[in-house]
């Protein structure tokens, strides 16, 4: 008989931990998770967190006991996981358009608050429809394109005739209106930063009144990310803000210095040594993603990755530092923490070097 998947104890130290380990640091994400919810005790909008960067029900808990108002998740498959763990109030920040989705869309707004994006008239008819079949009341929000070009519809006029039919269709509980500026969540100039994104919440924002000017109640006006939760949750108009990354941080992030700590970490073991100042770890691509550059090695100093292969990555150890070993452990700072967390199946929680909890990733692969 085949061994069970091998844990280790409460209380191992974090250099014994099975490699590769996807860490997270309790005090620095318990921090972040004060910072951020301090920032929206005492302003109009409130924080609804962005469940695809944890994918941890455990956490989504954590957040909306600091305060958080509800989640924000990408796919109908996450929506799925947030309320079977309880949580009630959830928005789908993406278009749910094939029909047996959408058939599951209504059958989980049985079960919860549950609010969409839309931006086309034919998806909100066919939303309406299941909602009428399943006796549910799907929330609806109307996604306007803020200069990302992704999804949404033009501001102004077009939204108003989207929000108009939501309001007329049967099963359908129209909301407000979501705006993503993820095209300014990253700019390094923190003075383009905030022009560009009180631009975009300027068009939210005036696509709201429009629509309340048109007769019809706004009760959301969504956007914001990690990079613009300060932007996005002081402008005037703005009722919630979606921001994720925040809790965990990343080497992409930290550029903008952001007054939060990167709090998620990847601990590897040196399995070779081919030759002077260079090493091999048990961690590649299949556990850490690239697309926002490298990780970082934040331990031992002196080191930094050079490459990754699927299971392996290679390390360079600068002239006069002391040479790694086989057996070493290695802790990295993953460059992008959303689509990192996405290859592993558990988080290890350690405080004070030692494992306090051991947490399972259960919106992984939950992209249906």
């Amino acid at each position: 008989m085949l061994a069970p998947y091998y844990l280790p104890e409460i209380g191992t130290p974090k250099a014994q931990l099975p490699t590769p380990a996807l860490v997270i640091d309790l005090e620095a994400m318990q921090e972040n998770i004060h910072r951020m919810a301090s920032f929206f005790q005492d302003k109009p909008a409130k924080l609804r967190p962005h469940f695809k960067t944890h994918k941890c029900t455990v956490l989504a808990h954590k957040q909306l006991a600091a305060g958080a108002i509800g989640m924000t998740c990408a796919k109908l498959g996450e929506a799925e996981v947030l309320v079977e763990a309880g949580v009630r109030d959830v928005l789908i920040a993406n278009q749910v358009v094939d029909p047996v989705k959408i058939a599951r869309l209504a059958q989980l707004a049985g079960q919860a608050t549950l609010i969409v994006a839309v931006d086309q008239a034919d998806n909100l008819r066919q939303i309406s429809a299941a909602a009428r079949e399943a006796g549910s009341r799907v929330g609806v929000v109307v996604e306007v394109d803020v200069g990302l070009h992704r999804c949404g519809v033009e501001p102004g006029p077009a939204a108003v005739d989207l929000a108009r039919l939501a309001s007329g269709l049967p099963g359908i509980h129209f909301t407000g209106v979501l705006g993503y500026e993820g095209h300014t969540v990253l700019l390094p100039d923190a003075e383009q930063r905030a022009r560009q994104t009180r631009e975009a919440m300027r068009a939210l924002v005036e696509t709201a009144q429009l629509i309340r000017q048109a007769g019809l109640p706004v009760e959301i006006v969504s956007g914001g990310g990690t990079g613009t939760y300060d932007l996005t949750g002081s402008f005037p108009g703005v009722t919630e803000v979606e921001a994720g990354s925040y809790l965990f941080m990343d080497t992409k992030y930290r550029l903008l210095e952001l007054p939060f700590h990167c709090a998620l970490s990847l601990v590897a073991t040196v399995v070779s040594t081919p030759a002077p100042g260079r090493a091999i770890i048990d961690a590649g691509l299949k556990v850490l993603t690239t697309e926002n550059g490298l990780p970082e090695v934040i331990s031992p100093a002196g080191t930094r990755l050079a490459a990754l292969n699927e299971e392996h990555g290679r390390l360079e150890v600068e002239p006069g530092r002391t040479a790694l070993r086989v057996g070493d452990r290695v802790e990295l700072i993953p460059s992008h923490v959303c689509t990192t967390v996405n290859l592993h199946d558990r988080y290890y929680a350690v405080r004070d070097d030692r494992l306090e909890a051991i947490w399972s990733i259960t919106g992984r692969g939950k992209s249906q």
